[in-house]
């Protein structure tokens, strides 16, 4: 089953995918579970696929417009340096420890949305990775029932202002430029992705390959994941895990390639689809 959020009429919303179909859930669940996040977290994706088969409130899929999938995830938790051949292009050791940053959620841009490049940057850089939705919250939970607590997944882009990333050892200012978080275009119900660490992930520039990897290669596993944020933190519904981006990177290549106005990047992740976004430079 393939969620999405998305505008209709002028009103945010959210459905499901059925063929070449977008099915707009809002007008039956949506004084019940008002957006996606509440309907996963109110436990409304139970028996959802049969209704979205035969659901009569449907747009052509190739005229949707996407709203980030998540549009107002608590939490964003991206994992830093998850490959070992990242790791090793972007001249960091070993860690016990998973490297863990947060976004902001007013930094996430949707499906064939604009991405910004900053004014104050051209050290704008892609990174492909498999982004898992929280489904059920909880704290301390072990590996064993991690998966448990996953709802599905999706792509994302965690666009990179390079330089800002490295003015301090903190990632911080490097990750929240506005618009440069990509996410969706939808998420896959778990059920369908029977291994999420077995799924082929990668990017293309102006359609060219220059990431090509696969999340069997991650260094910390989802469940691992899930184990330590918890412990630190409790995880709620809708929540977002952003897993690491594998090599590849433009700010590893001899010469650096980065991101310009007009580009076009995708992120394309096997069983799930192709997260396009076009660059632009920020309006402000």
């Amino acid at each position: 089953m393939k969620l999405a959020s998305f505008v209709k009429d002028g009103k945010a919303t959210y459905g499901g995918l059925y063929n070449d179909r977008l099915v707009d859930l809002g007008p039956k669940f949506g004084a019940r579970f008002p957006d996606l996040k509440a309907l996963i977290a109110g436990g409304g994706m139970n028996g959802l696929a049969t209704f979205i088969g035969t659901g009569k409130d449907w747009m052509p899929l190739e005229v949707a417009d996407f709203l980030p999938v998540i549009p107002n995830p608590g939490k964003i938790f991206c994992i830093g340096v998850n490959y070992a051949d990242h790791q090793k292009e972007m001249g960091r050791g070993a860690s016990e420890h998973p490297t863990i940053f947060l976004r902001f959620t007013d930094t996430l841009v949707a499906h064939d949305k604009a991405a910004w490049v900053p004014k104050v940057s051209t050290m704008v850089d892609y990174e492909c990775e498999l982004a898992v939705v929280i489904g059920k919250g909880g704290r301390h939970i072990d590996q064993a029932h991690a998966l448990d607590h996953v709802a599905g997944y999706t792509c994302f882009n965690d666009i990179s202002i390079r330089d800002w990333q490295r003015h301090t050892t903190q990632f911080t200012a490097g990750k929240n430029f506005p618009r440069t978080g990509a996410l969706g275009p939808w998420m896959v119900s778990k059920d369908e992705i029977p291994d999420p660490h077995a799924l082929a992930i990668r990017t293309r520039l102006n359609g060219e390959v220059l990431q090509d990897a696969n999340t069997s290669q991650l260094i910390f596993r989802i469940p691992e994941l899930i184990e330590y944020i918890s412990s630190f933190t409790p995880i709620s519904p809708g929540d977002l895990i952003a897993t690491g981006t594998p090599s590849g990177v433009g700010f590893a290549r001899k010469p650096p390639l980065f991101m310009k106005a007009g580009d076009v990047v995708e992120v394309e992740i096997e069983g799930i689809g192709v997260l396009r976004n076009r660059l632009e430079a920020d309006p402000s």
